[in-house]
């Protein structure tokens, strides 16, 4: 093994200014998965009391899912030009928006209505990410982007634990601090509570976070680093577009991705369908109740792994590190298949989202700042990250169409496919040391 790279070196505060800038750019997207991942909770409720099919169900997921894909490429164009911090603004206005309104639709139950509210909720979200990560990829070296992706899926699963705890103890009631008892909770109030969470935290992104460290009075960080080396982060739509389209490895990036979103979306919004109607697991109970806190912490643990070993065992190199995970992933989903306890079943969901998180991680964030730098990143994440959704939307209605006629026994052999052909794909790639474009001119 060559020798790992050393430790990189910053000036006095800019540590802990750099910390505070992701801490808060992290607390909004934290924000914006309260106002995602509140569907799943409320899938079941909202099936019961209108009679959605899972079919339906998942029509309602599969037009967030296109909308939010369409949204990343268009959207993660517009990052590289207006700024991050702008674009998660955008996002934040729109996501509360969208999240009042659905709750609000609970009076009329129309399925259509549901449908295009989620959609549109799905395209504002997708402001989200390529802000997120056009942001830190002027704060962070080519060096740390590894351990900064694992970073970035520690917030996501940090929206998803507190989502996987409040959205329960909402529609199953609870005392708060011990004094004020809180009655059990219509499920619109998943959506409405989430909104005002998130309009909280935009305050906060208005305040503290820039978008660059220049702007902080911190120059020339990064010395040597071609990508850190003209400090303008925003640039030409037109010669962003080429840059990046014309790059093959772009595309086998977005392949890929779009089977790790196609099981990862397969999990997260229907885990707590499958131990209800199958183990049939109460909510308020503890073992529900443990797995929501679980799916995030084994979820968190991959997102970091995965990019610390990339970044200081394999020179930053993402896609070996990608394809291991994904052959790992299926032999797991597998496994997942052939078991029928609840307690083994549980094991199996969490060692899933162990790995699915990984590659999400990994192929998001990490190889799109290696791809697009500083200047592109934003547009490089909306191209790969939309395909995570196309592939989501595709798998997902699938998924709902299985379930309504051959029920949860295939629930996991129709996951396995996916992992197979990421493997395959980051496999393919394993060998190269740099994802850039080499063909574009600059």
């Amino acid at each position: 093994m060559s020798e790992l790279p050393a430790r990189l070196q910053h000036p006095s505060g800019y540590r802990a200014r750099r910390g505070l800038n992701w801490a808060v750019v992290g607390l909004t997207y934290t924000s914006y998965y309260l106002c995602r991942y509140n569907f799943a909770y409320a899938n079941k409720s909202i099936a019961d009391e209108f009679g959605f099919s899972k079919g339906d169900i998942s029509t309602i997921l599969s037009c967030q899912f296109v909308a939010y894909g369409c949204g990343q490429i268009i959207n993660g164009l517009l990052t590289d030009r207006i700024g991050g911090k702008r674009a998660m603004l955008i996002g934040a206005a729109g996501t509360v928006s969208m999240s009042m309104l659905f709750g609000a639709a609970s009076f009329w139950g129309q399925l259509w209505l549901f449908a295009l509210l989620w959609g549109i909720n799905g395209y504002a979200q997708s402001f989200g990410a390529p802000g997120f990560i056009k942001i830190n990829s002027a704060w962070f070296s080519e060096k740390e982007r590894g351990t900064f992706a694992g970073i970035f899926g520690c917030m996501i699963n940090l929206g998803r634990g507190v989502a996987n705890w409040l959205l329960p103890a909402l529609l199953a009631g609870f005392v708060f601090l011990g004094m004020w008892h809180v009655p059990p909770q219509h499920w619109r109030w998943l959506f409405w509570i989430p909104a005002g969470l998130a309009s909280l935290v935009a305050v906060l992104l208005v305040l503290v976070v820039k978008d660059t460290p220049e702007e902080c009075g911190y120059q020339n960080l990064f010395p040597g680093e071609a990508d850190h080396a003209d400090q303008e982060v925003r640039t030409e739509i037109r010669t962003v577009f080429r840059h990046i389209v014309t790059n093959p490895v772009v595309w086998i990036m977005a392949v890929a991705y779009a089977t790790t979103g196609a099981v990862r979306q397969g999990i997260d919004q229907w885990f707590p369908r499958l131990f209800q109607d199958v183990h049939h697991l109460d909510p308020r109970g503890w073992k529900f109740q443990s797995l929501g806190l679980a799916i995030p912490i084994a979820a968190s643990a991959g997102s970091l792994l995965s990019g610390w070993i990339s970044d200081r065992f394999f020179h930053s190199r993402r896609a070996p590190v990608a394809a291991i995970i994904y052959f790992l992933q299926v032999a797991i989903t597998f496994i997942a298949a052939q078991v029928t306890s609840v307690n083994w079943t549980l094991i199996m969901v969490i060692m899933i989202a162990f790995t699915v998180n990984s590659t999400h991680s990994l192929l998001g964030p990490a190889a799109a700042m290696d791809i697009g730098g500083r200047k592109m990143a934003a547009f490089a994440s909306g191209v790969i990250d939309a395909f995570q959704y196309f592939g989501a939307a595709l798998a997902i209605k699938g998924l709902g169409w299985v379930l309504d006629h051959y029920g949860w026994d295939y629930y996991f052999y129709y996951q396995v496919p996916f992992g197979l052909l990421g493997g395959v794909l980051m496999w393919s790639i394993a060998g190269r040391h740099s994802l850039k474009n080499t063909r574009a001119a600059h």
